[in-house]
C-alpha cells in the first residue's frame, strides 16, 4: 500500500512540476516548441512501453480466466451483463452531454473566434458503416491484431482460444499453466514499467504547456470549465449507480482506481492506465476471469468520457455557428453516436474522428473542430480519466452480479496466485 501511495504521490508531483516547467519554458525560451518536441520523446517512450505490455497481458489473463470458467454459457452470460451495463452507461453519458451543453450553451460565446466554414480541420473521417465495424471486430490474423494492439480483436481471439482450451480438457492443462505463468510475468513487468510513470507525466504536461501556454486555457476557460463540470456530474451519476450495487465498497473501489485514473488524466491516455486498472480491480476482489474479460470489452464499448465529449462538442460547434438543432435532431444525433462510437475503438484521436463524421452528417461546418484542437489535449485528460472510472465500475458491478466479488486483497497481485 505504501509503495502504491508513493507512486501516486510522485505522479502528482510530476504533474505539478510539469505545469511549472512548461510555463517557464513557454515564457522564457525563444523556441518552446523544441522543448515540447524533446519532451514528447519521453512521453512516446512510456506509451510505447505500455503498448508493449497490453497485448500479451490481455491475451494471457483472458485465456486463463475463460479456460478456468470452462463453460460457454457462463462466458455468454457475463458478456451479456457487461454489454447491458455498457449500453446503459453509454446512453447516460450521451444524454448528460446533450443536457449540459444545452444548459450552458458554451458555443454562443465563441462567435468572434469562428474559423471560416470552409477551413480544413486536418481530421480524417472514416467510413463508419456496419461493414467496417465487423471488419474491425474480427481479426484476419491475431498476429496483426496484437501488433496493432487492437484490444477488441485480441478479446475475440482469446475468447475462442480459451473456450477451445476448456473444451479440450486435460490435454490443454500444460498450455493453460504456461499462459498463466505469462500472466504473472506481465503483471510483474507492469510494475517495472510504471516506475517511469512520474517522469512520463512530467514530460507530457510540461511539453503541452510549453507549446500552447496557459493563455489558451484563458481563451477557452469557460468552455473547459463547463465541460469539466459536466464530466464531474457524469462521475457522480456513475458512482451513484455503482453504489446501488456495491454499497459502501464503492469507496474502496475508487481508492484502488485512484492511481490509474490519475495516470490516465496526466498522460491523456486511458490505455496507459489499463494494466494498473486490471491490477487494482483484482486487488479490490474482482476475480481474474471476470476482470480480464470485462475490462478489455469496456475499452472497446464503454468509453463514457469520450461519448459525453462527442455530444458536448458536436452541439457546441453547432451553437458557435448559430445552427439551432431541434430536440428530435439531437436525439437522432445521440443514437447515431451510440453506434458509431463503438466502431472507433483503437483509432487515434477517435473522439475527434467521430465528431468530424457526425458534423458532416448534420451539415455542420467541420472547420469548427479547429476551435477544439488547441485545447483537445486538456479535454482528453478528463475523457481518459472518466473512461477508467467508468470501466472500473462496470467490471466491479458485473463481478457483483455474478457473485464473483471477493474480499479486498492487499499486496502485489503479481506475487500472488491469480484469483480464479
Amino acid at each position: 500500500m505504501k509503495k502504491r501511495l508513493n507512486l501516486t504521490t510522485y505522479i502528482i508531483l510530476g504533474l505539478l512540476l510539469g505545469i511549472i516547467a512548461g510555463y517557464f519554458v513557454n515564457t522564457n525560451m525563444a523556441k518552446p516548441g523544441d522543448f515540447a518536441d524533446t519532451m514528447s520523446l519521453v512521453t512516446t517512450m512510456f506509451l510505447r512501453l505500455i503498448k508493449m505490455i497490453i497485448a500479451p497481458l490481455v491475451f494471457s489473463t483472458l485465456v486463463v480466466g475463460i479456460a478456468k470458467m470452462g463453460d460457454v454459457n457462463e462466458v455468454g452470460r457475463v458478456g451479456g451483463k457487461a454489454l447491458a451495463w455498457f449500453i446503459i452507461a453509454s446512453l447516460i453519458s450521451l444524454t448528460l452531454g446533450l443536457i449540459m451543453v444545452n444548459f450552458f450553451r458554451p458555443g454562443d460565446a465563441m462567435h468572434a473566434m469562428l474559423p471560416a466554414a470552409d477551413a480544413v480541420s486536418g481530421i480524417t473521417t472514416t467510413n463508419l458503416s456496419m461493414k467496417e465495424f465487423i471488419t474491425h471486430l474480427v481479426p484476419s490474423s491475431i498476429v496483426d491484431g496484437m501488433a496493432k494492439n487492437e484490444i477488441l480483436q485480441i478479446v475475440v481471439f482469446s475468447i475462442f482460444f480459451g473456450t477451445a482450451a476448456a473444451a479440450v480438457g486435460e490435454r490443454s492443462k500444460v498450455v493453460v499453466e504456461a499462459i498463466d505463468g505469462v500472466a504473472h510475468i506481465m503483471l510483474k513487468l507492469t510494475g517495472y514499467v510504471m516506475n517511469f510513470a512520474p517522469v512520463a507525466v512530467f514530460a507530457a504536461v510540461s511539453g503541452v504547456v510549453a507549446k500552447s501556454g496557459l493563455a489558451v486555457l484563458g481563451t477557452y476557460g469557460v468552455f473547459m470549465a463547463e465541460f469539466y463540470f459536466s464530466i464531474l456530474c457524469l462521475w457522480l451519476v456513475l458512482i451513484f449507480i455503482g453504489y446501488l450495487f456495491l454499497k459502501n465498497r464503492v469507496i474502496g473501489l475508487l481508492r484502488e482506481l485512484r492511481m490509474p485514473t490519475l495516470l490516465a488524466f496526466s498522460t491523456a491516455s486511458s490505455e496507459a492506465a489499463f494494466p494498473k486498472t486490471l491490477e487494482g480491480l483484482e486487488r479490490f476482489g474482482v476475480k481474474n476471469r471476470i476482470a480480464s474479460f470485462v475490462l478489455p470489452l469496456g475499452y472497446s464499448f464503454n468509453l463514457d468520457g469520450s461519448m459525453m465529449y462527442c455530444t458536448f462538442a458536436t452541439v457546441f460547434i453547432a451553437q458557435a455557428y448559430g445552427i439551432e438543432l431541434s430536440l428530435g435532431t439531437q436525439i437522432t444525433m445521440m443514437l447515431i453516436l451510440m453506434l458509431t462510437s463503438k466502431g472507433m475503438a483503437g483509432v487515434p484521436r477517435a473522439s475527434l474522428v467521430v465528431i468530424a463524421a457526425t458534423l458532416a452528417q448534420f451539415n455542420i461546418p467541420e472547420a469548427g473542430l479547429l476551435m477544439l484542437l488547441g485545447v483537445d489535449h486538456f479535454l482528453d485528460m478528463a475523457r481518459s480519466a472518466t473512461n477508467v472510472i467508468g470501466n472500473g465500475l462496470a467490471t466491479a458491478v458485473v463481478a457483483k452480479w455474478e457473485g464473483e466479488l471477493g474480499e479486498h486483497i492487499e499486496g502485489d497481485i503479481a506475487e500472488q496466485k491469480l484469483p480464479e
